[in-house]
C-alpha cells in the first residue's frame, strides 16, 4: 500500500521570505498568530503595518515596489482558504509590464497604481492603489519574480485601456510615441513577448481598436511585419532566379473596374502573391474585402499563391519552390488587365 505523506505548511518565517515579508490575515491565523497580536503589532511604532485590508507587512518603514505588488496580488487573491492561495488573481496592465522589464513603460518604482485581474464572480472592491478588473475568461498567469502576471498581450491591452480610461492620452501623460513603443516591444521581445495576432485579439476584445491612436499604432505594426515578410519573399525570388515582380500594383479591367491590389504580381505570367491577411486586416470586414480581391483575381484567371509569414520563416525553400512552379505554370486564360505600378 502506498500513500502520500501530507506536506507540512511553510513556517511564518519561510512564508514571509517567499512573499517578501507580505502576508495575509488568513496566513497568519493558519500559523497560530491571534488577531489581537496582529492588531498590537500594527499599532503606531509597532514592528508590523497594515498595507491593505487583511494584508500586512512584517516590518516597519516604507514598502518596496515589489512588496506593494505582493500586497496587491495577495489582497485580490484571498479566497477565505487557510493558505490564502494566489491562483485567483493576476497582476496586469502597466504594473505587469514593469515587472516583465519593459523598457518602454515607467520602471517599477514609478508605478503607483496596480491593476489586478480576477474572475468576474469575485466580490472585491478597489483598495488603496489597487484597482480590480474582472474577466469572464479563465485566468492565465506567468510567474515573474514569483508574482503571477497576466500574459504580455493581455497586460499590454489592459495598460492601453488604463491610459484611455484615465485620460492619459488627452492630458499628454502618455504620448502616441510611448504607445507605439510599448506595443512594438510587446511583439518584438526576444523572450516572453507575444505574437502580433495575440496582441490584436486582446485589443479587439477590449474594444480599443476603435481608438484612432491605438488603431494607427497597430496599423504601423502590421505594415512593418508585412514589409519584413515581403522582403524575405524578395530574397527567395532572387535565390530561385525569378524575375522581379511588381510590388503592390493596382489591377483593373479594361473598362476601369477595380479588381485588386496584390502584394506581388508578375504581369507576364499572370501570377500574384498574397501574404496572409492577418498582416493586413484587423477586422473581419477588412478580411472579407481582401478575400473578395483574391477571389476576383482567381475568377479572372490569375494564379494566386498564398504565403504566410510563419511559413516563409520555417520553410523558405518550400515557399521558393512553390513560387517558381507557379511562375512556370502561369495563370489560366487571364483576362486582359490594366496594371498600374503604384
Amino acid at each position: 500500500m502506498s500513500y502520500r505523506i501530507p506536506s507540512q505548511p511553510l513556517s511564518l518565517e519561510e512564508l514571509a521570505r517567499r512573499q517578501q515579508n507580505v502576508v495575509t490575515a488568513s496566513q497568519l491565523r493558519a500559523r497560530g498568530v491571534p488577531a489581537r497580536v496582529v492588531t498590537e503589532h500594527c499599532r503606531r511604532g509597532g514592528p508590523w503595518q497594515r498595507l491593505l485590508p487583511r494584508v500586512y507587512l512584517l516590518q516597519d518603514g516604507d514598502p518596496t515596489p515589489e512588496q506593494r505588488m505582493w500586497a496587491a496580488l495577495l489582497y485580490a487573491a484571498q479566497n477565505g482558504r487557510e493558505e490564502g492561495g494566489r491562483e485567483g488573481a493576476v497582476i496586469t496592465g502597466a504594473a505587469a509590464l514593469a515587472l516583465y522589464g519593459f523598457a518602454s513603460v515607467p520602471r517599477l518604482p514609478a508605478v503607483v497604481g496596480v491593476e489586478v485581474l480576477v474572475p468576474r464572480q469575485r466580490r472585491l472592491k478597489d483598495a488603496g492603489s489597487v484597482r480590480i478588473l474582472r474577466t469572464g475568461r479563465a485566468l492565465e498567469a506567468r510567474s515573474v519574480h514569483g508574482l503571477a502576471c497576466a500574459p504580455v498581450a493581455r497586460a499590454a491591452a489592459d495598460a492601453v485601456r488604463e491610459w484611455t480610461d484615465t485620460g492619459a492620452f488627452e492630458s499628454g501623460a502618455v504620448r502616441p510615441a510611448l504607445l507605439r513603443a510599448m506595443l512594438r516591444e510587446a511583439v518584438t521581445r526576444p523572450e516572453g513577448g507575444c505574437s502580433l495576432r495575440e496582441l490584436i485579439a486582446e485589443l479587439g476584445e477590449a474594444r480599443l481598436l476603435e481608438e484612432p491612436r491605438v488603431r494607427a499604432a497597430v496599423d504601423e505594426l502590421l505594415a512593418a511585419e508585412r514589409e519584413s515578410v515581403l522582403a524575405r519573399i524578395g530574397e527567395l525570388v532572387d535565390e530561385w532566379l525569378l524575375p522581379v515582380p511588381l510590388t503592390g500594383p493596382e489591377l483593373r479591367m479594361r473598362g476601369g473596374t477595380y479588381v485588386a491590389v496584390p502584394d506581388l504580381y508578375w504581369p507576364e505570367a499572370g501570377v500574384a502573391v498574397a501574404v496572409d491577411s492577418d498582416l493586413r486586416c484587423v477586422s473581419e470586414g477588412e478580411a472579407a474585402w481582401v478575400r473578395g480581391e483574391q477571389h476576383r483575381m482567381e475568377y479572372l484567371g490569375v494564379r494566386v499563391v498564398y504565403v504566410s509569414g510563419s511559413r516563409v520563416a520555417a520553410e523558405p525553400d518550400a515557399v521558393g519552390g512553390e513560387l517558381r512552379e507557379a511562375f512556370k505554370a502561369g495563370g489560366t486564360d487571364v483576362v486582359e488587365l490594366v496594371v498600374t505600378d503604384r
